[in-house]
């Protein structure tokens, strides 16, 4: 059965601080919660139907508590508009302090990006080409964040995601001649330009781009034509979208 103070837990992961105090973060739906039975995260509590356990028979061994509960009373928990037949209470994961390869990887930054639909998106993005690391600013939106985790379709489950301090990461990077790309109006076309294998791509802020103090930083500016053609030329792209044509090129090259 699902009592109201388990309700009232799921609910509070809608805030950061209680994530932080709790420990926990929220995933919601069948497709989100297979994935992460089927990854290293520590599943605390499951929530789902009777229907969802007899499908699943051998998740008893890799959950802490199961509560069966019917539809409705998921529904009273869930923070979605549309829930489903489980969600769980995952575990944050310890703060990874190890060092990275910065020599052999391609690497997203992003800085300060605001939207939770956004990064939920660049995760899913970096998933699917395969880049393993994206680093946040500390005033990026928390990667544990509902709406995150809903956009980032399983991604966060496997992309390695670091908060820090982008400015000493990337003036680090400087030090070791590793190649650090932005996207500016003023930068070289990236269809044209020569891109290396590994370096470190950054993703602005929706509104501002990158800032001041990181565009000091970059040591290779890009720019993302438009083939737009006649009156009233878009301004800008999505930082989503502008993630996923860069990754998509690297990758291609």
């Amino acid at each position: 059965m699902l009592s109201k103070n388990k309700i009232k837990l799921i609910q509070s992961l809608n805030r950061k601080k209680d994530r932080d105090e709790s420990g926990l973060f929220l995933i919601e739906g069948k497709k989100m919660v297979e994935e992460a039975l089927q990854s290293d995260f520590i599943i605390e509590t499951l929530v789902c139907t009777s229907g969802f356990l007899h499908l699943h028979p051998q998740i008893r061994s890799k959950v802490n508590e199961i509560i069966e509960a019917d539809s409705e009373s998921i529904q009273k928990a869930s923070l979605l508009q549309n829930p489903q037949d489980s969600l769980a209470l995952i575990r944050l994961p310890s703060i990874d302090k190890s060092e990275m390869n910065l020599q052999n990887e391609l690497i997203l930054a992003l800085d300060f990006i605001q939207d939770p639909g956004n990064l939920g998106t660049i995760l899913r993005i970096a998933d699917w080409f395969g880049i393993r690391t994206v680093i946040c600013s500390e005033n990026t939106v928390d990667i544990y964040n509902p709406k995150v985790v809903q956009a980032s379709m399983g991604a966060i489950l496997r992309v390695n995601t670091r908060y820090t301090n982008l400015e000493n990461f990337l003036s680090k990077a400087n030090e070791n001649h590793i190649p650090v790309y932005g996207t500016f109006l003023e930068g070289k076309d990236i269809y044209a330009e020569k891109l290396s294998s590994n370096g470190i791509i950054i993703l602005g802020n929706e509104g501002n781009g990158i800032s001041d103090s990181i565009r000091n930083l970059v040591t290779h500016k890009l720019y993302i034509p438009s083939f737009f053609t006649g009156e009233n030329k878009p301004e800008s792209l999505n930082v989503a979208i502008a993630a996923a044509i860069c990754c998509s090129e690297f990758r291609r090259r």
